[in-house]
């Protein structure tokens, strides 16, 4: 870090600029206090008195390549010079080589690309493309699910962030997704969780009506709900599925595209090609806002001759796809993906699974390549939560000293209800993921003393 950047000062004005004048996302204003951020590099950030933390959730699961990538940073400045906006009426050079970069890495039929903003947008244009093409209204998605806050998106979300959004006025069904670990139909196996997930799925398709169905959306590994990666088979289900009635299947990989299971996209593990897969995040690490929506033959053909009823300023902005192309051919040239794969099997599951082993509060540790969730417990027989489910308050209080303790040892950490997720940058050394989860098993002992038996 340079000295340069501690500056007690500079920070005390940072801070009053935003108290008096920052409206943030989902936060009751008068009850929070941001900390005034200097600057960041690689796995790292730090604030003006010259704190600095671990970027152990990557911001939000976003800053795949790291901060200040040097390569996407140079794009950046040079498309800003060359062209820094234009229409998307307009072919741009950076615009189309991006959607043909993508386009090579997505699965199957999925050659076109439209793009967003941000992945509330790309959720938002694919449920109305597959509106449009299927001429069909509903869509069904998970109850553990995040799908973006936008007027359809939060209405597909089913976490608790959709309750006081409500009445969203949005045609959503909800529907339980595979949980082994609490499986909502007590089984015993990963195999009996995906063939019970699928007929229950198949159930819902048939009371809801399949010809009032356009579309079914699923994250491929969920989220911040809880990093539920699919038990083999089911996504395949779900293809199958869809294949049978017509419906289109949109992979919302918003969270988990670009390299962070392993896989330029994370369906690519599994096997499927979807209809649609909808990106952000990681497609350029957010430097600048970027989406999209990845599109199959199917749709993308309807609309050959007949106008697609949807468009955005922004789309495709040039200095968002400069960054984006960086992005990938650093990713290429350093060999970022099969590392990534590579390291979550041989270093983080491995040490994971010393920290289960070393804590009862550890209840279950799962994951793939550079996403994981460790779910805390208060009971290990019974599985009952650190905490409550979506606790706040005096309820929340033993994960608020988790992440105080994360925080005072130089770690800034993602968590979720009784979850500590693991997702830092792709570019992270073996030595900083090492000395990070050596924090997470340090103040494990603290989650320890909740535990009853």
């Amino acid at each position: 870090m340079a000295d340069n950047h501690i500056d007690p000062a500079a920070g005390a004005q940072v801070r009053a600029d935003d108290r008096a004048h920052v409206f943030h996302s989902w936060s009751a204003q008068a009850h929070i206090d941001p900390v005034p951020i200097a600057g960041a590099q690689g796995s790292w950030f730090w604030d003006y008195d010259g704190n600095r933390w671990f970027d152990l959730g990557s911001q939000m699961v976003n800053v795949n390549a790291g901060h200040g990538h040097p390569a996407i940073v140079e794009a950046i400045c040079e498309q800003a010079k060359t062209l820094p906006t234009i229409s998307p009426a307009f072919g741009n050079d950076v615009r189309g080589e991006l959607a043909r970069l993508i386009a090579e890495r997505a699965p199957g039929d999925l050659d076109k690309v439209f793009f967003t903003n941000a992945g509330a947008e790309a959720n938002e244009h694919a449920v109305r493309m597959a509106r449009v093409v299927t001429g069909r209204s509903t869509v069904l998605s998970m109850y553990r699910s995040y799908h973006g806050a936008s007027g359809t998106t939060i209405g597909l979300t089913g976490d608790p962030r959709r309750w006081r959004a409500e009445p969203t006025g949005g045609d959503v069904v909800r529907f339980f997704g595979p949980y082994p670990y609490r499986s909502p139909w007590a089984t015993d196996s990963v195999e009996a969780e995906a063939a019970a997930a699928l007929a229950h799925l198949r159930m819902v398709v048939e009371l809801q009506g399949p010809n009032s169905i356009a579309a079914i959306i699923i994250e491929t590994v969920i989220g911040t709900n809880g990093v539920l990666v699919p038990p083999p088979g089911y996504l395949a289900g779900v293809r199958e599925l869809c294949d049978e009635y017509g419906i289109i299947y949109i992979a919302d990989e918003v969270m988990v595209g670009f390299g962070r299971l392993g896989e330029w996209f994370g369906v690519n593990a599994f096997g499927v090609t979807p209809d649609l897969i909808t990106f952000a995040k990681g497609v350029n690490s957010g430097y600048v806002p970027l989406g999209g929506v990845v599109i199959g033959s199917r749709v993308a053909q309807h609309f050959d001759d007949v106008p697609y009823p949807g468009g955005l300023t922004y789309s495709g902005h040039p200095l968002a796809c400069a960054a984006g192309v960086a992005s990938i051919k650093a990713f290429e040239a350093d060999g970022v993906i099969d590392r990534v794969r590579a390291t979550g099997e041989d270093l983080i599951r491995p040490t994971l699974s010393k920290i289960a082993a070393n804590h009862p509060s550890v209840g279950e540790i799962r994951g793939m390549g550079f996403f994981w969730a460790i779910e805390l417990v208060r009971n290990p027989e019974t599985r009952e939560g650190l905490v409550p489910f979506n606790a706040s308050g005096p309820d929340a209080a033993p994960m608020a000293e988790l992440i105080a303790a994360c925080k005072g040892r130089g770690v800034w950490p993602f968590t979720h209800f009784n979850r500590i997720h693991v997702a830092p940058p792709l570019t992270t050394s073996d030595d900083e993921l090492t000395d990070a989860l050596a924090v997470i098993d340090e103040v494990l002992d603290l989650a320890d003393a909740h535990v009853v038996s």
